[in-house]
C-alpha cells in the first residue's frame, strides 16, 4: 500500500483524520463521516508496513521505542503534500495508526465564525488566557487566529510552543519563534522554563498538560508574561476546576493565583448542523472583578450568573449560542439539548 497516495488523497478531499487498522479498509475522516479509500481490508502485516513506512518519514523518531512502549506520537512534513500528526499504537495485537491532517495555512477568522470579543484579546498585556474545548473542536485554530492579530499589530517576541506545530507564522511586525516538542525541545516544561529567558512578551503553550507545567505557567503570568493555552474541557466553570483539581492539597493557593492573573477563558465546540457541516459555538467569559472574588473565594459556581448578568460586556454562554442556532433553524432538537452543558435545561428552554 502506497502511504503517500493516501495522504495526497486526504488532503485532496480535505480529510480531517486518516485511519490506518488491521481489519478495516484504510479510512478517512471527511466532515462527520469514515470514508473507505478502498474496499480491501488491511491485515496486521499492512499495518506494521505502513505504521514503518510513516517513521521513515520522521528520522529523528524511533520505531523501536514503539515497539517497546506500544504506543507513541510524532510529526512529519512531505514536500508538495502537507504535514501530518501521527499516533500510533497496538490493538489486537497489531500495529495501527491514526494521523490528523495539519494545515499549514492560517485561517480566516471571519470565515471561522470568531467573535471579536475573542480576538481583541490580542491587546492583553500579561495574564493567562485560556481556549478549552473536546479535541478537534478548533482550540488551536483560534489561538492561530489570535496569535496572527498579535503578530500583525503588536511589536514584540512570541513564542509559540506547539505538539505539533500546526500553523507557520511568519515575522510581520512581531517576531515568531516556533518551538516543536520533541523535535526542537524534549518537552513542553522544559520548552517554558527557556522561554522565560529568551526574552518573550507573549507565550503559547500547546497544552496545559501536568501540574508542574501549569505551576510554571502560572509563574509566568505572574512576572508580567501574556501566556495562551488549551484545556481538554468544555465551558469556563470546567476549566477553573481542571485547573485547581491539578493541585490537590494546595487548591487554596491556586485560587488565589488564578483570580489575579486569568483574563479570559473561551470555550468552543464543533456542532453538526442539518446539512452535516460542523458550526463552531462559543462560551466567552472575560474576568471582572466579581469573578476575581468568585474564584479566590471559591465560589466558582457563581460565576455563570455573573456571565449572564454580563452579555454586555462581551460575555457569552455556551446554551445560548446553541439555543440560538436552533433558533434560526441551521441545528436540530436533538443536537442542541446533545452538545448543551445542560441538557435539562435546553429541554425545557426549546419546548
Amino acid at each position: 500500500m502506497d502511504v503517500v497516495d493516501i495522504l495526497k488523497k486526504a488532503i485532496q478531499n480535505n480529510a480531517s483524520d486518516i485511519f490506518f487498522v488491521a481489519g478495516s479498509p484504510c479510512m478517512l475522516k471527511i466532515g462527520q463521516q469514515l470514508v473507505a479509500v478502498s474496499e480491501n481490508k488491511m491485515m496486521p502485516n499492512d499495518t506494521r508496513d505502513i505504521v514503518q513506512q510513516l517513521y521513515g518519514f520522521a528520522p529523528y523518531c524511533s520505531y523501536n521505542n514503539f515497539v517497546s512502549e506500544g504506543e507513541d506520537d510524532f510529526s512529519f512534513s512531505l514536500s508538495q503534500v502537507g504535514r501530518f500528526r501521527v499516533n500510533v499504537y497496538r490493538q489486537r495485537n497489531s500495529e495501527a495508526a491514526v494521523l490528523r491532517v495539519v494545515k499549514f495555512e492560517l485561517p480566516n477568522p471571519n470565515e471561522l465564525h470568531i467573535p471579536e470579543s475573542v480576538l481583541g484579546l490580542s491587546n492583553r498585556r500579561k495574564g493567562i488566557i485560556l481556549v478549552s474545548g473536546p479535541a478537534g473542536s478548533g482550540k488551536s485554530t483560534t489561538l492561530a487566529c489570535l496569535i496572527d492579530r498579535m503578530n500583525e499589530t503588536r511589536n514584540c517576541h512570541i513564542i509559540t510552543i506547539e505538539d505539533p506545530i500546526e500553523f507557520l507564522h511568519s515575522h510581520k511586525n512581531s517576531i515568531v519563534s516556533q518551538r516543536e516538542v520533541y523535535h526542537d525541545t524534549k518537552n513542553y516544561l522544559t520548552a517554558l522554563k527557556s522561554a522565560l529567558r529568551e526574552a518573550p512578551e507573549i507565550i503559547l503553550l500547546g497544552e496545559m498538560r501536568d501540574e508542574e507545567t501549569v505551576s510554571t505557567a502560572l509563574r509566568a503570568a505572574e512576572t508580567g508574561h501574556l501566556i495562551l493555552s488549551t484545556l481538554h474541557t468544555v465551558g469556563a466553570v470546567n476549566t477553573i476546576d481542571r485547573i485547581v483539581d491539578m493541585f490537590q492539597g494546595h487548591q487554596d493557593q491556586v485560587r488565589s493565583q488564578l483570580s489575579m492573573i486569568l483574563e479570559s477563558v473561551i470555550s468552543e465546540q464543533l456542532i453538526p448542523d442539518k446539512d452535516g457541516n460542523l458550526i463552531p459555538v462559543f462560551e466567552i467569559m472575560h474576568v471582572n472583578p466579581a469573578i476575581r472574588s468568585q474564584i479566590r473565594e471559591n465560589k466558582i459556581h457563581q460565576i455563570e450568573n455573573t456571565m449572564l448578568s454580563n452579555r454586555q460586556n462581551g460575555m457569552q454562554m455556551m446554551d445560548d449560542s446553541i439555543f440560538e442556532l436552533y433558533k434560526q433553524g441551521k441545528i436540530t432538537k436533538e443536537i442542541a439539548i446533545q452538545y448543551s452543558l445542560h441538557p435539562d435545561r435546553m429541554k425545557v428552554r426549546i419546548q
